[in-house]
């Protein structure tokens, strides 16, 4: 089987084990004083695998410069606002409708940022997931447990422009850094993130870390499995496919997160999760089965 083939199905299981680290990191460690030291780790990281396997690093100060620049939204911005969202208020829930929005987002802009355009079943295939992860979060909407939200409009508000922020870095990474040696691109990106985090957590924070076994296998994972493993096939998706097309795959990560916490916490599959996760793999497939046009063959990147 192909890294093409293959690539997808491994972003999606290596990504959504992101939320339930997330879960255990945040009893643990302040969120920008975690992400901080994570996107430290990772630039590391990163910078030891392409010194040991020779990576081309940017010929030119701009190429430097977009990378950095496409980092700081893509990575810092966007799991800032996220963790400080979900710690200041936000239920999962609604977080995860957010997320959700990220391909409607990305396949509405594509095409006035890097002239994508979509056929008629990818268009299908992005509402098609929508209204899925809508069906498959609606118990927690509907729970009379779930807190007032007029006490969270900030953070909210900061959670959206989060949302905005990875949409952004995406589509900037598609126009801009097409070319050029992902794996040294990859580590100027998590530097990007870390000169924002560092100077949130010192100004906000208190740098808190309790440097527990829990708090060490959090980080170890979140620099191993999610920046190098699933930021790296998510590049390298970005690279391969179209932008829509690699962000649809986004809505297959709150199902995957539920069936994952059914596994590690005993979460409950309810009758609405299972049937919008149904909903979303069809989506999904819409959004990414290869268009055919009679007249000009699909641009392969």
């Amino acid at each position: 089987m192909s890294l093409d083939r293959l690539a997808p199905a491994v972003f999606v299981l290596l990504w959504s084990t992101g939320w339930v680290v997330a879960k255990y990191a945040a009893l643990h460690s302040e969120p920008f004083t975690f992400l901080s030291i994570r996107y430290a780790l990772s630039a590391l990281a990163f910078l030891a695998f392409c010194l040991v396997t020779k990576a081309q690093w940017p010929k030119s100060r701009a190429t430097w410069l977009r990378a950095i620049y496409s980092g700081f939204f893509l990575h810092g911005f966007y799991l800032a606002g996220l963790w400080w969202a979900i710690a200041n208020g936000v239920p999962a829930g609604i977080s995860g409708i957010i997320a959700a929005l990220q391909p409607l987002l990305t396949a509405m802009a594509a095409p006035f940022l890097v002239g994508e355009r979509l056929q008629q079943t990818q268009k299908l295939g992005l509402v098609f997931g929508f209204i899925g992860i809508a069906i498959a979060i609606s118990p927690k909407l509907l729970d009379p447990a779930t807190p007032d939200l007029t006490h969270a409009a900030l953070p909210l508000a900061i959670n959206l422009i989060a949302m905005g922020a990875v949409t952004y870095g995406t589509l900037y990474q598609k126009k801009h850094l097409q070319s050029g040696d992902l794996r040294s691109i990859a580590t100027l990106q998590y530097v990007g993130a870390l000169i924002l985090t560092l100077p949130l957590s010192l100004i906000f924070e208190h740098q808190h870390f309790d440097g527990t076994t829990q708090a060490f296998a959090a980080l170890i994972w979140s620099v191993f499995g999610l920046s190098m493993g699933g930021v790296g096939l998510l590049l390298y998706l970005i690279r391969r496919g179209q932008v829509s097309r690699a962000a649809s795959l986004i809505y297959l990560m709150p199902p995957a997160v539920a069936f994952e916490a059914f596994i590690a916490f005993g979460e409950p599959l309810t009758v609405p999760l299972i049937l919008g996760t149904v909903i979303v793999v069809v989506g999904v497939y819409l959004t990414n089965r290869k268009a055919v046009e009679r007249r000009k063959p699909v641009e392969a990147y």
